[in-house]
């Protein structure tokens, strides 16, 4: 009742960091219908492509035992001689469908959560040793919920399966006076015939299960409005999480400024050690803006990705620094710098054919 209750009070999606940690603990959701799927597949495609190698091999080995079963040796030695002679050939038959297999299963797993090794889920522990907790997992309604799912599988699989057997069904009755041979045709067009249904029946089942689990994962890792109150206690006390918040915070702006640069008219550089990128729309301002500025690295960064995108680049040390110590990104230039960036931004319109009158104005007063 108590576990009842608790879990309703977790209304909240559950965060990122639960997620990892759930992970770290190989919690995660998986599909074994999926895994069924992709190795029945598998399998179908090895022995699709591999088929008739291994039906000569198959009729090899089965050759002697229905046409020259008189003619074997029963004493122990030959006994023992056809038992290996048997096993090596069945083994290489099926060599490649179980490698296959076997891939299909490491495939399933990566496709469905990448590459993760943990060793907590193999680790015992004694407070699952509970003979209470056993019988409420036996009784649960996600047991219920798979042994449904297990008789919904069993029905669609069969009945599709007797789908593709039925239209073989008298020919299957005179197979007793066909040939080995004939026996062998009919009965690998009726596997893929049979395998075909099959798979894609299993490729919808996978594909209703790994939702369900996808939810079932993510109700199960749900939090109470108390439990995210005290994450966030927790990640905003920590000094290295707020120290890489801070740092992811001013690699955003620092993208985000740089950004800009292509847009602008001119960047103003000290020239390495300071950059300033100003854009001017006398339509819509009434004087420059800074839409970007930078010292050192990030200032010749600035530079290239003006060069890049042919922004011109001006170089005034003093006015580069004053503008940097004194404007903010996305403020315009106070009424002190009116007359030297007037300067600046009239050389630059001029090289571009056009003059801005308003800025004019300005740099007059």
């Amino acid at each position: 009742m108590a576990e009842g209750d608790d879990q309703e009070q977790k209304t909240e999606q559950p965060t990122q960091r639960r997620l990892e940690e759930a992970r770290k603990r190989g919690q995660i959701p998986n599909s074994r219908e999926v895994g069924n799927f992709l190795i029945l597949f598998v399998l179908a495609l090895t022995i699709s492509g591999f088929m008739p190698g291994m039906g000569r091999d198959a009729l090899h080995l089965l050759t002697p035992f229905l046409e020259h079963p008189d003619q074997m040796a029963v004493d122990q030695r030959g006994l023992g001689l056809l038992l290996s002679q048997v096993m090596t050939k069945a083994a290489s038959i099926l060599v490649m469908p179980l490698l296959a297999a076997v891939i299909a299963v490491l495939a399933a797993a990566f496709a469905q959560n990448g590459f993760l090794v943990s060793l907590e889920p193999v680790i015992p522990k004694f407070e699952k040793i509970s003979l209470m907790r056993g019988l409420s997992r036996m009784f649960s309604m996600r047991s219920l919920v798979e042994f449904g799912k297990g008789v919904f599988k069993l029905v669609i699989v069969g009945g599709v399966a007797y789908m593709a057997v039925l239209p073989g069904l008298p020919h299957i009755r005179r197979l007793v006076d066909d040939s080995m041979i004939g026996i062998l045709l009919f009965l690998s067009k009726l596997a893929v015939k049979l395998m075909i249904g099959v798979c894609v029946a299993m490729f919808f089942i996978a594909l209703v299960d790994l939702i369900y689990q996808r939810i079932s994962y993510t109700r199960s890792l749900r939090m109470s409005k108390q439990e995210l109150k005290e994450e966030y206690k927790q990640q905003e006390g920590d000094p290295h999480v707020k120290g890489r918040l801070r740092q992811l915070r001013m690699e955003r702006a620092r993208k985000r400024m740089m950004s800009n640069v292509p847009q602008a008219d001119v960047v103003i550089t000290n020239p390495t050690h300071f950059a300033v990128a100003l854009k001017y729309d006398g339509q819509k301002m009434s004087a420059p803006k800074v839409v970007a500025k930078a010292v050192d690295f990030m200032a010749l960064t600035m530079r290239k990705i003006a060069e890049e995108h042919q922004v011109t680049i001006v170089e005034n040390p003093p006015l580069a620094r004053a503008l940097h110590d004194a404007v903010e990104v996305d403020e315009e230039i106070p009424v002190q710098h009116y007359k030297a960036v007037a300067e600046v931004i009239s050389y630059v319109y001029r090289l571009k054919g056009r003059v801005p009158p308003q800025m004019q104005k300005r740099a007059a007063l």
